[in-house]
């Protein structure tokens, strides 16, 4: 597991995601500080306090991340998994060394999995210190009204991180799944962000509500509970549920997969 943790953060490729990631809080943070005014009710949630707070950089960002950031830079990493290894010819020394496929198979998911929660945390940690940096730091006020010191504002981005983090853990089993049916990586990256986007896209049809609740990106927005007090942990819990289902079958068609696949050819 450290080996592998050591590999997927020590490629430029990973640090490239994760400072592009880190870019859009400095972006957002950037262009309301030359802006002149931010008009209330127009853009992102958020957008209009952050000059009145620097610490809702990092929600706001964190807000626009979700529909296709951290989903496209999540899908490069799960996409890569086995489909990286079997393209470079080193799958087949992985199993001789000796490693189970099973064991293989875990552990290149919980690698993808650290990525999940250090992608929302880079924009998160990002988020608020571009903030802190341009604009004034003081009490937040949730959605609830109640009003919070900049300590406990910050532990709400930090569980915000972590909400997100699970929420992009079923597309990850997908793309650890579509990993295994192809060696060409690029082919499973393209396609588990593309079963996001048709996710997201069949979440907003109102024809297909029944569809909505068993759809994994159906709670990647619920985190607003987050920010009440107190915390509402509802949106939560049936994202941890729906999460866990989509790995437990996606893992096991990777199983299924991974075990059956020649890996000799």
């Amino acid at each position: 597991m450290a080996s592998e943790l050591r590999v997927l953060f020590g490629r430029r490729r990973t640090w490239a995601l994760l400072l592009a990631l880190a870019a859009i809080p400095v972006l957002i943070a950037v262009a309301v500080r030359i802006s002149s005014a931010v008009p209330a009710g127009r853009g992102p949630a958020f957008l209009d306090r952050i000059t009145q707070n620097g610490l809702f950089v990092a929600f706001t960002a964190m807000l626009v991340s979700v529909p296709l950031f951290l989903p496209l830079t999540v899908g490069v990493v799960a996409g890569d998994t086995i489909a990286g290894e079997a393209n470079l010819g080193t799958l087949r020394y992985l199993l001789v060394a000796p490693t189970g496929r099973v064991r293989l198979l875990l552990v290149k998911y919980a690698a993808a999995l650290a990525f999940c929660l250090a992608a929302p945390l880079t924009v998160g940690l990002a988020g608020a210190a571009i903030g802190a940096a341009l604009f004034p730091v003081g009490p937040v006020t949730l959605l609830s009204g109640d009003v919070i010191e900049p300590p406990q504002a910050f532990l709400r981005i930090l569980l915000i991180a972590a909400y997100l983090a699970i929420s992009l853990a079923g597309l990850s089993a997908v793309g650890l799944f579509l990993s295994t049916l192809t060696v060409v990586p690029v082919g499973a990256m393209a396609a588990t962000v593309v079963v996001s986007v048709v996710s997201q896209v069949l979440d907003q049809l109102p024809q297909l509500e029944w569809l909505h609740p068993w759809l994994f990106s159906h709670y990647w927005l619920g985190f607003g509970d987050l920010l009440r007090q107190p915390v509402l942990w509802d949106s939560l819990v049936h994202n941890a549920w729906l999460q866990a289902g989509y790995v437990a079958v996606f893992g096991a068609l990777a199983y299924g997969r991974f075990v059956t696949k020649d890996v000799l050819s």
